[in-house]
């Protein structure tokens, strides 16, 4: 019976690249396993054939020489390179080929390690945290020191973080010989494991400490001391390193993240280093024009002077007036918006004076009315006609 073509037996077409060739295998390497086709007892042959066809494929000299002579440059030691060949053809030891897809074959399962190394250090890093701080908004524009309590694991103070009664070291776990994991046989893989007596760490503890009952660290609210600094923003992180949660069993600690969050405020609004302020104005004022006076973020105060006829939603720029850019890097602008207040609750007098005002008004007195009314006009004409 004649040997099927590489190409065919990964699926992949000639002259194929090397990394569509090791997809095919991949794939092949998935759908032929022996382990999931019980059911089927050609499946190891099939196996086999094409941890062969990789043998071949994935070196360049062999591809190369099977792609000009075929399944005869690998007979009568042909081809060179026929070390680790054996039974007239070069893929008789598939583990060859097999461990170049191992990693992404089962890297999840095992935690992207492969087997070999040393084992897990007994201490491991301690997490990071996060903590969310709310300042104001004038806290945001001065900067601040400010001293906050974070509830964390600290290191054990009885067994100085070893976990262990009056702080003896650890013994190495019998299970695993102190390599954290253990390997066990299924079909042709062999795969490793976290070590199911020690948890993966190493060590076991035979004494524990009574006071953090074998971790090495205990919960305790710390208080720190954090500095603000001006221009923040909602979302601003700030990373304290070494201030998160203690290390296990002596292991360094993590970070703690202060996330900011800027409260809002009732006299302005906040656009990027730009600060907002809406501030009513008489009727009188608008349409007669004049000096205020507005507050700013500093707690001092600034003067604005209003154009005659000046209209709701008008703006007028503070320069300087806003926010600080975090670190450095210049100062925003506060910016003035009018709302025009239609006056209520008007006495006897004022409505008189409001009425001699409206027959005394002329087209040009409100100009936008007039334009308006002036478009109604022709809408209602156009519809007429």
């Amino acid at each position: 019976m004649s040997k099927r073509d590489y190409y065919d037996v990964l699926g992949v077409a000639k002259g194929a690249s090397a990394d569509e060739i090791k997809k095919g295998y991949r794939k092949k390497a998935k759908e032929l396993h022996p382990d999931r086709n019980s059911d089927n007892p050609d499946a190891e042959a099939m196996f086999k054939d094409a941890n062969e066809a990789y043998e071949v494929l994935k070196d360049a000299e062999k591809k190369a020489a099977y792609d000009r002579y075929g399944h005869a440059a690998f007979e009568n030691g042909m081809g060179g390179g026929g070390g680790g060949q054996r039974g007239g053809h070069p893929g008789g030891d598939f583990s060859s080929a097999f461990s170049d897809v191992f990693d992404d074959l089962f890297g999840d399962f095992m935690g992207g390690q492969r087997g070999g190394g040393g084992g897990r250090q007994r201490a491991s890093r301690g997490a990071d945290l996060r903590y969310n701080l709310r300042v104001t908004l004038e806290d945001a524009f001065a900067g601040m020191h400010k001293t906050i309590k974070v509830p964390t694991a600290v290191p054990c103070g009885s067994c100085d973080g070893t976990g262990s009664e009056g702080g003896v070291e650890p013994a190495t776990c019998p299970t695993c010989s102190g390599m954290g994991k253990v390997r066990a046989q299924q079909g042709f893989f062999t795969v490793e494991r976290g070590c199911p007596t020690c948890s993966g760490l190493g060590q076991i503890i035979k004494n524990p400490c009574k006071s953090c009952h074998g971790h090495g660290r205990v919960e305790k609210d710390r208080s720190l001391s954090v500095n603000i600094p001006a221009g923040v923003e909602t979302g601003t992180r700030i990373r304290l390193a070494g201030e998160g949660e203690a290390g296990l069993r002596g292991g360094p600690p993590g970070d703690l993240y202060i996330f900011v969050e800027v409260s809002s405020h009732d006299l302005f609004e906040r656009d990027a280093n730009n600060l907002y302020c809406r501030v009513p104005v008489s009727m009188a004022k608008a349409a007669l024009g004049g000096a205020i006076e507005v507050p700013t973020i500093d707690g001092g105060r600034g003067r604005v002077q209003i154009p005659e006829g000046s209209q709701s939603g008008r703006q007028m720029r503070l320069r300087g007036k806003g926010m600080p850019t975090l670190r450095g890097g210049g100062v925003g602008d506060m910016f003035i918006e009018l709302a025009v207040e239609t006056p209520v609750n008007l006495t006897a007098r004022q409505k008189e004076i409001m009425r001699e005002f409206e027959d005394l008004s002329v087209e040009n007195t409100n100009p936008e009315s007039g334009s308006f009314f002036s478009s109604v006009k022709s809408f209602w004409d156009g519809m007429k006609g």
